[in-house]
């Protein structure tokens, strides 16, 4: 093993190896800090659900995945956290690279969380969401981390202890290439920065920030600079085979991003056969719940998919939060939900497409997976992974990823 990355969610996970895997790395993702031995791979993706935590647990957790890690042989790593910057005031980005990089004795990292490819790019040090700033887009409204600025130096300081200083690698330097990156980077050393946010508008910019960090121990970043490794990972060119599976196929949809609204709405427009989980009644009887979907699904599914949601409006979740709190609200659905595909996986469900961050982290948990091999790329930053235990093709989707008809695109790329 070459590379070691700790990812702070599930589909966040998946997302980078899905990189790894595209640049040539053959890469499996563990659940959770794993308990054994090192699987036979170029690279392991630890997956923690550690994005909104308390920063103490994040921070505890994370150093437990660096050290397995470690033992297991890995000499680069990679704090991988969303391309939305996904954080609050108080973490958990800061505390966790900070804690990383005394761990590794190291005094400069980078921080990069462009992602091109999917309309993340940052320019100025500010990060932008297709042609808006974060704090214009979507996330503005997220129901656990709103994102009301774009300032990521702004951002990540606000996080770091005392002293620590944040500086930045700017377009006009990145697209000059990765030795002009190197030298931006060992200027800002000087200065006593340790913390370098980097501007990247394309895939050539990431190449070339890849490039210039090939020395250093940690990177701080989204998805997107793992696909910057292509040109300095000697990989393998079937790193991405996975078993071919049969079996039913299902979608179970937790997140409430515009992007998973836009997939379950266009679900619906296609008069595909859906059940919508109310918010209010898994609180008050989710087992309840639960097995009227899974009767409901029990009956469909030899006819075809079936999806699950739990999805809605930023009004709809304020409306639930204010009744139930924020941190109750999505736990009594994603305990649904995750009793829904133990249930599922039960009824003979072999295909199973999960949306959302938080949802994905506890159907992974509930189903009991401790590794994931991951596969081809169904859209980018979500691939297709294989559970060996089940004999499970799961694809694990950020909230925040794919065109509206994502969800028929994976199934059918899963029968191809």
């Amino acid at each position: 093993m070459r590379y070691g990355v700790i990812a702070d969610d599930f589909t966040g996970a998946t997302d980078v190896a899905s990189m790894l895997v595209r640049a040539g790395l053959r890469t499996v993702q563990a659940v959770g800090v794993p308990r054994g031995p090192a699987p036979e791979a170029d690279a392991v993706v630890v997956a923690l659900k550690s994005r909104t935590v308390p920063a103490a647990d994040a921070v505890a957790q994370s150093l437990a995945a660096l050290a397995w890690l470690r033992a297991a042989g890995a000499t680069r790593f990679y704090f991988k956290y969303c391309s939305t910057f996904d954080s609050t005031a108080q973490g958990n980005i800061g505390p966790v690279a900070d804690a990383l990089m005394q761990a590794l004795d190291t005094d400069l990292t980078v921080v990069c969380p462009a992602f091109p490819e999917n309309g993340r790019t940052v320019y100025a040090g500010h990060l932008f969401v297709g042609e808006q700033l974060l704090s214009d887009s979507g996330m503005r409204d997220h129901p656990l981390t709103p994102m009301r600025d774009a300032s990521l130096p702004r951002l990540l300081q606000a996080q770091l202890p005392a002293g620590r200083r944040v500086g930045l690698v700017p377009q006009a330097v990145v697209a000059q290439g990765a030795q002009a990156v190197r030298s931006r980077l060992a200027q800002l050393r000087a200065e006593g920065v340790r913390y370098a946010v980097t501007d990247a508008l394309d895939n050539e910019d990431l190449r070339a920030i890849a490039a210039a960090c090939a020395d250093l121990p940690l990177v701080t970043a989204a998805s997107g600079l793992a696909l910057g490794m292509q040109a300095v990972a000697a990989g393998t060119s079937d790193a991405a085979h996975l078993p071919r599976t049969d079996g039913l196929a299902a979608v179970l949809a937790g997140s409430c991003s515009q992007a998973t609204q836009g997939q379950v709405a266009h679900w619906l427009a296609a008069g595909r056969p859906a059940f919508r989980i109310d918010a209010l009644r898994c609180a008050d009887d989710g087992e309840g719940q639960a097995q009227e979907a899974l009767a409901w699904a029990g009956a469909r599914l030899a006819d075809g998919p079936v999806l699950v949601y739990a999805t809605a409006t930023p009004a709809d979740v304020r409306a639930v939060q204010e009744r139930l709190g924020t941190e109750r609200a999505g736990a009594v659905v994603e305990d649904c939900l995750a009793r829904l595909a133990r249930g599922l996986v039960a009824l003979g469900v072999r295909r199973l497409v999960v949306a959302g961050g938080e949802t994905s982290g506890a159907v992974v948990q509930a189903l009991g997976l401790e590794q994931l091999r991951i596969g081809p790329t169904i859209a980018p930053g979500v691939p297709w992974t294989w559970a060996p235990g089940p004999g499970l093709l799961l694809a694990l989707k950020s909230g925040n990823f794919g065109g509206a008809d994502f969800f028929e695109r994976a199934l059918a790329a899963a029968d191809a």
